[in-house]
């Protein structure tokens, strides 16, 4: 008896090629030279549908790498009722990619965002120091509505950065003096510039 292809028809077997479902069940008995067959028959394939999703070279490598890794992990899920040996194994490399493509595209938008948020937005100085100048008229009417001895408390604690003790020492008062006019000092700033407590 002729086996099939004899006569110069294509052996189906020989289009076919390597058993990749039987590669695949060897894989998952933890054959790596099986492994390694079924990754040499199929690596162009994955690698071609990795990178017509991913769309760059270096990426693609990864993601190829990262699929042929899950199907290593996951080769006892094959299941041939539900399909050839191959679609499975593409449909795990067709989802690394579409999760690479998802994870840049979600990475690009944060960095949009971020430079969106901390763009330095243009602001009127001229506005600004006229503010200023304006807080800074308060202040000073604020100050000359103090006591002499408030606004020298004040000013030395304040505007002087000293401590409480500092005050006492350098107006030669007692402690507790020295903080009563520094507190009536500051309850008279704020009732005259209108600030709530």
């Amino acid at each position: 008896m002729a086996a099939v292809g004899d006569e110069g028809d294509p052996s189906p077997t020989a289009a076919v090629g390597p058993d990749l479902a039987g590669l695949l069940g060897r894989s998952a008995r933890g054959d790596e030279a099986a492994f390694a067959e079924l990754y040499d028959a199929t690596a162009a394939r994955v690698h071609g549908l990795v990178v017509r999703v991913v769309r760059d070279r270096a990426q693609s490598e990864e993601v190829t790498q990262e699929a042929f890794l899950d199907i290593w992990r996951h080769c006892t899920r094959f299941d041939s009722s539900k399909g050839s040996p191959l679609a499975w194994m593409l449909t795990i490399a067709h989802r690394k990619a579409v999760d690479r493509v998802r994870s840049a595209e979600a990475s690009k938008a944060r960095e949009v965002t971020y430079e969106v948020t901390t763009a330095e937005r243009e602001h009127d100085s001229t506005l600004e120091k006229v503010e200023v100048r304006l807080d800074q008229e308060r202040v000073r009417r604020a100050l000359a509505s103090l006591t002499d001895t408030q606004r020298g408390a004040v000013e030395l604690a304040y505007l002087g950065g000293h401590t409480h003790t500092e005050v006492a020492a350098l107006l030669g008062i007692p402690l507790g003096t020295a903080k009563t006019r520094i507190r009536d000092g500051l309850i008279r700033l704020r009732d005259t510039l209108e600030v709530t407590a």
